[in-house]
């Protein structure tokens, strides 16, 4: 222990003459002389070493300032020292030392500018105290002079000054704090007036001099009522914000984006005025539906306010449906409009603050134009959102397969118009919106045109097939189901699509003729009513003598008609001279009347299709559907007119009927009729609900009548009113393949092709059974067999039968111009008829010629002869040139002349013969042998089993 104190003594000397706060302020040079601190400083150059030195430090060195390092190094000895050990703790404390004399130079020379800093200020202070004590002397060295200069009564007027000017100034201060103490009561004038700029900035100015005086005890208190005021005011200020969703006013609006401006809040009033615009949609779509609910409902006790609107809208019946929409789009399009147009305000208000800007503007206003911009530009597709929820949850509220069809149309049309809006107010499709009308509209649509489908079997069961008296003009767009489609046909001359129709609307649309532009002001395009009503100007107003129109009811000038025409003419079978009273336009120049012939049945077609397309116009994406449903009305219109008027007489197989026209009839019967064989008919299972009865021919028209020409007259309506019919389909054929996609174009060109194309091919058929029965060819074939044609003499006489034949036509020709006084026939349908009878007539030659036993060439030329005579006397009857089959005689005829080589060639190649005739000519001719005959024999059979 004495040698520990006497080492401390030791080592207290030499901090007398060292201490460490000395040691600290060596430099580092020094330091590094030393051994043993060389090699620790080699290690401190690194920032992390010196760190972890630091560190390693420990906390007694930190704890108090007069901590005795030296004392508590001594204490920390062993009993029994170790000089390398003291060495070791000797290096580390000087090595921590070292560490510590860095730190402590490098804060002070970050600290160093701050130290000069705060000096500079204490001598500025200073010298500021030197100048206050000199102005303090010299005041009060003049104020000494000023006592020795005037006398009390002096100074007593300056006193009394002082005291009036204070005076002055506490009575201004007192009008000033009655000034303000007023304000409350200019403040709520002016927000009754919807001054709210005025207001704010009122208020501002009066908290900023309320401050001013805040040292009075009563402005204390009027300094919190004006924040009150001013917060009252920003509610009144919301409330004027969202009056300008459903009633946009442009004076009213800009006062409210001033005031929000001078409260620097306009970021803040964008995001307001969306919640507002959200909140007033469901509102104002909630007290329409609510009103009618109400309204229908009676005076029950159920308290509708309190259910939701989904459940709202289930409760609205099929009567107030319609009415509600109509109001329910209105009201929803006031909200949009408003929208729209403070959007616009926005637009030219940064347009002019733009011009008015000579230097950039400021970055805070420019930011805030940009945040107004984009979250106007958002919130459209929100707004559009929000509308067409409530929209779709109306329409799904109510089933509307109860609806009449015109109504279903005007939900569609209010629909539709809704869809467009919400198109150019976003440039949103409405999916949603638009799937819902889909599938409402299918479900509505199968179910009415199954009705229709009844409906029209209904129509061709009572169908008289009489002429319907129409104008001799007449064409669907006369229809007023057709009235939509009045600008089409005027514009584009039929020729144009729906597609470009659509493409020249929206081209008026980007010149500026949308909703938003036409409807800027008080007007609503939920206002326009739908045309009234028209009456149809279609129906021929008066009858000439045969009971067509004669053109009376026309305004057409008859500066176009020949002078000719408009003579007196001779009737043909009276020979007597009548004026003439009939418009030419009712007849070509051939005589033929060329009116259209139009049956009640396929009116009211023409009048159903006219309601289908209009629906397909409204709603393109059900158009493929309804296009089915028209196919399908055609369909049946012409199957049933194949069955009553085709059907009915022999030889319906007759290859003169077209194959293309059998294969459609099979499918119509195929995809259409059903099978009445079938029990339950009427409850059919669901794979046959597209199919309907045949129908069945009405019990008044009588096809058998041989006076009436077995029912040409209806038969010449049924066959040119089917005509006529596929005729207005062919004019509607663009405009439906501009509805329908690109996939589906080929079941249009497919119907088109196959079935509205065949349609002119049924008059073969329907008029063959009426040319067939007219004339009796059977018994003129009988007396063909019974003439006798070995004959030795060439003969100059023709047969009897051949006037018979002819006798025959002229009757035909007689209840022909009997039939034409009560239905229009026209040249086709003419040259139809008489071209079945002369092809028929020309048959009845082979046949007959076919029954001769023996033929002698002088026989063959009496048979040229007879046909010959008949082709002459025939051009009096007809003027169908060339004659139809006149080489199907004449070759036959010819043939008998034929050597045996040549006869076996002609065999193989004609085989439109039938057996019997080419049997019969083989028989008859006597220039070949036995051997040889029964050769073409033979062959004639082979061919008849190939035939078969």
């Amino acid at each position: 222990m004495d040698i520990k104190k006497k080492f401390k003594i030791l080592i207290g000397k030499q901090d007398a003459l060292r201490s460490p706060v000395e040691d600290s302020q060596i430099s580092p040079e020094q330091l590094s002389t030393d051994p043993a601190v060389a090699k620790i400083k080699e290690q401190l150059r690194d920032p992390h070493v010196d760190q972890e030195i630091l560190e390693s430090i420990e906390e007694t060195y930190y704890s108090s300032e007069d901590f005795d390092t030296s004392e508590y190094e001594l204490q920390k000895l062993p009993e029994t020292l170790d000089l390398q050990q003291i060495d070791a703790d000797r290096g580390r404390l000087r090595g921590q030392l070292d560490v510590v004399s860095r730190k402590v130079y490098e804060l002070v020379l970050q600290n160093h500018p701050a130290y000069a800093t705060e000096l500079q200020r204490v001598m500025e202070l200073q010298r500021t105290l030197q100048l206050a004590g000199t102005i303090c002397g010299t005041g009060r060295k003049q104020l000494m002079k000023a006592r020795e200069s005037f006398t009390a009564t002096s100074l007593g007027l300056l006193a009394n000054y002082r005291k009036r000017h204070q005076l002055m100034g506490l009575l201004k201060s007192l009008h000033t704090i009655k000034t303000l103490q007023r304000t409350d009561l200019r403040l709520r004038e002016m927000l009754e007036e919807e001054d709210y700029s005025g207001a704010i900035q009122l208020c501002l100015e009066c908290q900023k001099a309320a401050s001013t005086f805040r040292h009075f005890h009563c402005i204390s208190e009027l300094n919190s009522k004006l924040q009150d005021t001013l917060e009252m005011i920003e509610e009144q200020l919301d409330v004027a914000l969202s009056k300008t969703c459903n009633n946009f006013d442009v004076g009213h609006y800009e006062k409210v984006q001033t005031a929000y401006r001078l409260l620097g809040k306009t970021q803040v009033a964008m995001d307001q005025l969306h919640m507002h615009y959200t909140s007033a949609i469901h509102n104002t779509a909630f007290t329409i539906v609510l009103g009618y609910v109400e309204l229908y409902s009676g005076t029950g006790s159920t308290n509708f306010q309190k259910k939701q609107y989904s459940d709202l809208c289930e409760h609205i019946t099929v009567e107030s449906f319609t009415p509600c929409l109509t109001d329910l789009c209105k009201a929803l399009w006031e909200v949009m409009k408003s929208h729209y147009q403070t959007m616009l305000w926005h637009e030219q208000n940064n347009k002019d603050i733009a011009e008015t800007e000579q230097t950039s503007s400021n970055v805070e206003n420019t930011f805030n134009r940009r945040y107004v911009k984009q979250k106007l530009q958002h919130g459209m597709g929100r707004i559009w959102q929000d509308v067409q929820q409530k929209v779709k949850t109306f329409i799904l509220g109510t089933d509307l397969s109860f609806f009449k069809f015109e109504e279903f149309i005007q939900v569609l049309d209010l629909v539709n118009r809704l869809i467009e809006i919400g198109e150019e107010f976003c440039g949103s499709k409405s999916e949603s919106l638009q799937d819902v009308l889909k599938q409402q509209s299918l479900n509505y649509f199968r179910n009415h045109h199954r009705v229709k489908m009844d409906e029209l079997r209904m129509f061709l069961e009572n169908e008289g097939w009489e002429l319907c008296p129409i104008r001799s003009n007449f064409n669907l767009l006369q229809l007023l189901e057709f009235r939509f489609m009045q600008n089409w046909s005027q514009n584009s001359s039929g020729v144009n699509s729906p597609a470009k129709m659509d493409a020249k609307q929206e081209t008026k649309t980007n010149l500026g003729t949308g909703y938003f532009f036409n409807f800027e002001e008080k007007c609503n395009p939920f206002d326009l009513q739908p045309e009234e009503e028209e009456q149809e100007d279609v129906f021929a107003k008066s009858m000439d003598r045969d009971g067509f129109d004669d053109g009376s009811v026309e305004s057409d000038s008859d500066s176009d008609v020949p002078e000719e025409l408009k003579q007196e003419y001779i009737d043909e079978h009276t020979g007597e001279t009548q004026p003439n009273h009939r418009r030419p336009r009712t007849r070509s120049r051939s005589g033929f009347k060329s009116v259209p012939i139009v049956t009640n049945t396929s009116l009211n077609i023409l009048r159903v299709m006219g309601r289908y397309m209009k629906m397909m116009t409204i709603l393109k994406p059900i158009a493929f559907d309804v296009i089915t449903c028209m196919s399908q009305l055609f369909d049946y219109y012409m199957y049933t007119v194949y069955i009553f008027f085709a059907s009915d007489g022999p030889e319906i197989n007759d290859r003169t009927m077209n194959n293309r026209l059998k294969i459609s009839l099979q499918r119509i019967h195929e995809s259409l009729i059903a099978d009445e064989t079938v029990p339950g008919i009427n409850g059919a299972p669901e794979e046959r609900t597209d199919k309907i009865p045949q129908a069945h021919l009405s019990p008044i028209v009588d096809l058998s009548n041989r006076e009436k020409l077995y029912g040409l007259s209806e038969r010449i309506v049924a066959a040119e009113s089917l005509v006529f019919l596929a005729e207005q389909f062919e004019f509607l054929q663009s405009y439906l393949d501009g509805t329908i996609p690109q996939n589906k174009k080929a079941f249009l060109q497919q119907f088109y092709s196959q079935t509205v194309k065949m349609a002119a091919e049924l008059r073969k058929p329907i008029y063959r059974v009426v040319s067939t029965q007219a004339i009796d060819y059977t018994s003129l074939v009988y007396q063909m067999s019974m003439v006798k044609w070995d004959v030795k003499d060439i003969m100059s006489q023709h047969n009897t039968y051949v006037d018979i034949i002819l006798k025959s036509f002229e009757d035909f020709k007689f209840r022909l111009h009997e039939v034409s006084r009560h239905v229009p026939i026209s040249k086709v349908v003419h040259d139809t008829l008489w071209e079945h009878c002369v092809r028929l007539a020309n048959r009845m030659f082979v046949e007959g010629y076919a029954n001769a036993k023996k033929c002698s060439n002088e026989g063959r030329a009496w048979m040229q002869l007879d046909f010959q005579q008949f082709l002459t006397k025939l051009e009096k009857f007809v003027d169908i040139r060339p004659i139809p089959e006149r080489e199907y005689v004449e070759t036959y005829i010819k043939a008998y002349y034929l050597p045996e080589i040549q006869l076996e060639v002609w065999l193989q190649d004609h085989k439109e013969y039938s057996n019997k005739q080419l049997l019969a000519l083989i028989s008859s001719v006597d220039h070949i042998n036995r051997k040889a005959r029964q050769r073409l024999v033979n062959m004639v059979d082979e061919f008849d089993k190939n035939r078969r």
